[in-house]
């Protein structure tokens, strides 16, 4: 019986063995000797890393090297963060490059992120000790070298974006073996002064071994305890120091730092204008709003006033006098016409008798006419009374005879509130019998 067996192409071989590279291996640091570096003009770079006795071939693509901080050279020893994979087209595995540094540099990351580990555990990034960064500081202190590129780079910003903010420049080295220590007794003594609400701590770019005094732990512990707020950019923006995670506040460049630490005036002025015009016009819309109500107000108060009541109930009187005017001609026609209806028939019929009647009619009818014209007349002297005494309660006159006067200013406008006269202003006091002329020489609110 013939023994079952599979048979693979190449291509599928390569395929199986090069799944089972990449899934067997995760990221591998692999450090080594660069030799055979080629770097063609596609910007990617092909080398050998070798040591006694073994070598594998590298690849790091154009993407991965553009964020080196070094040039790599042949004989150069590196440490590099790579993926193993199979190169095809040879049926060689290599290497695909995800970082690489010198050497000398991953012991030193080593030690910093261990040292990172240990200050991450008793607290010293946490976000909950991070301080807020005021919106309009009073003035920001700048810590780095007075000669580098970084106080250029922060000085040139803050001017742009608001030069009323006052500068204080704290020069420290910020490189060297004594440049963590110079930094820390700088921060002591700018924490005793207190002289400033914003600190920038801030240097250019560098290597990893020129930026370690900033991963230096007393320094880091020294921020820690600042009780000023700090905004920290060391280095670019793929430079990452143990002084940017305790910092407040963590900038990828001085530039960015200050632009984090100030205001923009120019945009500040913008949005004040904006709102000031948007007061404006609220405060005309309310002015105009104010307006139509006065002018409401006023044709009430027109309205209301005593000399409008006073005109309309004179009105009403006129009204009434001629109603009884125009009555008592129409009473008294009538009563003309009945005497002599009357005349008439008593001179038709001539009896004595009924002439003594006739003029005992007409005696009384006048008596009662009189009574009628005097009642009529007594009723309407009292409604005119009661009228007149009713105006007489309300007129400013009468307010007059109880003692009150009324101020008029020069411009016979009636003053009601102190505040609208000053001293030695001409004033009229109006009184109950005539005006008295006035200068105003003291003034109690």
């Amino acid at each position: 019986m013939p023994i079952s067996r599979d048979i693979f192409t190449v291509s599928r071989l390569n395929i199986e063995v090069k799944a089972a590279l990449e899934g067997s291996f995760p990221l591998l640091w692999v450090t080594g000797e660069i030799s055979n570096l080629a770097a063609p003009r596609s910007g990617h770079l092909y080398f050998t890393l070798k040591e006694s006795g073994a070598q594998v071939r590298c690849a790091m693509f154009r993407s991965r090297r553009n964020l080196s901080r070094f040039q790599a050279k042949d004989g150069m020893q590196v440490i590099v963060r790579a993926r193993v994979t199979l190169y095809e087209p040879r049926g060689d595995y290599q290497l695909i490059i995800d970082h690489m540094e010198q050497a000398g540099e991953g012991l030193l990351r080593q030690q910093i992120e261990q040292l990172k580990q240990k200050l991450d555990l008793e607290g010293l990034f946490s976000s909950d000790h991070k301080q807020e960064i005021p919106l309009f500081p009073q003035r920001i202190g700048v810590i780095t070298s007075a000669s580098g590129a970084a106080v250029h780079d922060v000085l040139t910003v803050l001017q742009r974006r608001c030069p009323a903010i006052p500068v204080v420049l704290y020069p420290v080295t910020v490189q060297g073996d004594n440049a963590a220590t110079g930094i820390i007794e700088m921060l002591r003594v700018i924490e005793q002064r207190h002289e400033c609400d914003l600190l920038i701590l801030t240097r250019g770019g560098g290597s990893l071994e020129d930026m370690m005094a900033f991963n230096d732990e007393q320094l880091v512990r020294e921020i820690y305890r600042l009780s000023i707020p700090l905004i920290s950019a060391i280095g670019h923006e793929i430079d990452t120091s143990l002084s940017d995670h305790v910092a407040d506040r963590r900038a990828p460049t001085p530039s960015a730092a200050a632009e984090i630490a100030s205001p923009d005036c120019r945009e500040l002025n913008r949005k004040t204008g904006s709102l000031a015009g948007q007061m404006m016009r609220m405060q005309q819309n309310r002015l105009m709003l104010l307006s139509q109500r006065l002018d409401e107000l006023s044709i009430r108060l027109t309205q209301q006033h005593p000399g409008s009541r006073l005109r309309e109930q004179r009105r009403q009187l006129e009204t009434l006098q001629l109603r009884l005017q125009k009555s008592m001609r129409h009473r008294v026609e009538m009563l003309n016409s009945s005497h002599k209806n009357l005349l008439l028939r008593l001179i038709s019929h001539s009896p004595m008798q009924q002439l003594r009647q006739s003029g005992q009619r007409l005696d009384n009818l006048g008596t009662r006419l009189k009574q009628r014209m005097q009642e009529r007349l007594q009723h309407s002297k009292q409604q005119l009374g009661g009228i007149s005494r009713e105006l007489n309660a309300i007129s400013p006159l009468a307010t007059l005879e109880r003692g009150y006067a009324i101020t008029l200013d020069s411009g016979q406008s009636v003053v009601t509130d102190a505040g609208l006269v000053c001293v030695d202003d001409q004033v009229t006091i109006r009184l109950a019998k005539g005006e008295l002329g006035c200068r105003v020489e003291d003034i109690t609110p």
